[in-house]
């Protein structure tokens, strides 16, 4: 999968989500990040083990890195509790966030804030049920644009 074309998919979703240079648009961000985490960077580290579905992944490493209630709520029917970039860039693999801030042309701090401002509404777009879907997370995506 293309990161441009995930990060296109990402940003429909969101809304378009204030495009502010080239790939640092919200979708853009996203895009780069879901990439980097499913093995784009760190090689087995990645969290690609859904399958082509990284977003179970992604909330799994969040959930170990001490931010499960943010995660929950996010997926959850509830109010989503936010986030912060400090938050976002220590429960990340530094080779993700690299990776996302350098296709951003952004500092390390300014992808994980910028992160930690899409990723709720993200993930809570992508979970409308209460749970993480099955499929591939352009199917997901997909499914979710009416």
């Amino acid at each position: 999968m293309a990161g441009n074309d995930l990060g296109g998919l990402l940003g429909g979703l969101l809304g378009g989500g204030g495009q502010s240079g080239s790939g640092g648009g919200a979708g853009g961000i996203l895009g780069s990040l879901i990439g980097a985490l499913a093995g784009g960077a760190g090689g087995g580290a990645g969290v690609g083990g859904n399958g082509s579905n990284p977003l179970g992944g992604l909330i799994d490493m969040l959930t170990r890195s001490g931010l499960a209630d943010q995660a929950q709520s996010w997926v959850g029917t509830g109010r989503n509790q936010p986030v912060s970039g400090p938050q976002i860039a220590e429960a990340l693999p530094g080779d993700a966030l690299r990776k996302v801030a350098a296709d951003a042309g952004v500092s390390e701090e300014e992808a994980a804030d910028r992160i930690a401002q899409v990723l709720p509404q993200a993930v809570d777009k992508l979970t409308p049920n209460g749970s993480v879907p099955q499929g591939s997370l352009e199917d997901i995506i997909r499914q979710q644009q009416l």
